[in-house]
């Protein structure tokens, strides 16, 4: 993804391996530029900011990304119930520490907003700044598609997966090639006049690659993350942005997000989906690098 990539590992003190990539040279990094994090969502990947890397990249900002635990290149052993936001954040944030990053821009997108909320507030000295996108800070299966459907049928699901495991790993290792599946996540995630169908099909492969019982484990600690309590104790400076034809995450979640964090401002892309950042990647990017720009 970065025009010179530096990939590498990473053992935290628990012993488990974060994958990381750079798209510097770490013993030239510059410590008076900020480093760039870009923090993904549920059964999502850096594939999410294919148009903001390669724009930032160009500009020369430095640049980490990485993998969560038990998520893609990173550590797969162990019991997943150790995947939670406080170990994610504990994670790169004895990343940042071994790279010696002292100035970080977090910037997270679904799921990601809560890992990046999780990460300023329990370690407020790594983030300078952050951006937050399309998130929530509210159990997502009270409000997702502006409605409790979710939270109705999900236990229905579970019970399925149980009952029906084999079949439920096929579906899930396979679902990427199936045209319904590939409709679904493309009428209800994006907006289709600007998005390529290639793109969801890149994205559910991407999602096969995962654990199958990922999905409801992190789906339950969105329902019982309690950030929401702690957003006036976050003071780095954050832009929220939102498209205002998000049927995932309904767009008054970034209204509460930039009413209760202290330095926040907010920006609601017209025609923008769950994903706004694949949408209309030039406003983003646009309005992104000024909001950066601004903060150093």
């Amino acid at each position: 993804m970065f025009k010179q990539d530096h990939p590498n590992y990473f053992y935290t003190n628990e012993g488990i391996r974060i994958f990381y990539n750079t798209n510097f040279e770490i013993e030239n990094l510059n410590p008076h530029k900020p480093v760039l994090v870009f923090i993904y969502g549920l059964l999502c990947s850096n594939y999410h900011y294919k148009y903001q890397i390669p724009f930032f990249e160009e500009l020369g900002y430095q640049i980490l990304l990485h993998d969560y635990r038990f998520h893609f290149s990173s550590s797969q052993d162990g019991d997943i119930e150790t995947c939670t936001f406080p170990n994610i954040t504990l994670d790169l944030h004895e990343l940042l520490a071994s790279l010696n990053i002292k100035k970080s821009v977090l910037i997270g997108h679904s799921m990601g907003v809560n890992i990046c909320l999780e990460h300023a507030r329990r370690y407020p000295e790594d983030v300078s700044a952050q951006i937050l996108i399309s998130g929530t800070v509210v159990p997502p299966q009270n409000i997702m598609f502006d409605s409790n459907i979710v939270d109705i049928g999900l236990p229905y699901i579970e019970s399925f997966t149980k009952k029906f495991p084999d079949l439920f790993t096929s579906f899930w290792k396979h679902s990427y090639k199936n045209p319904v599946a590939q409709f679904a996540i493309f009428d209800g995630g994006f907006n289709k006049k600007q998005v390529e169908i290639e793109f969801v099909q890149l994205y559910m492969k991407k999602i096969s690659e995962l654990p199958e019982n990922l999905f409801f484990h992190l789906l339950k600690l969105m329902q019982d993350h309690d950030v929401i309590n702690h957003l006036e104790s976050i003071n780095a400076p954050t832009l929220v942005i939102g498209g205002d034809k998000d049927k995932i995450i309904p767009n008054y979640l970034q209204q509460i997000l930039t009413k209760y964090l202290p330095s926040s401002s907010l920006y609601i892309v017209k025609d923008g989906s769950h994903v706004p950042q694949v949408d209309f990647p030039d406003l983003i990017n646009a309005r992104m690098h000024r909001f950066i720009s601004k903060s150093f």
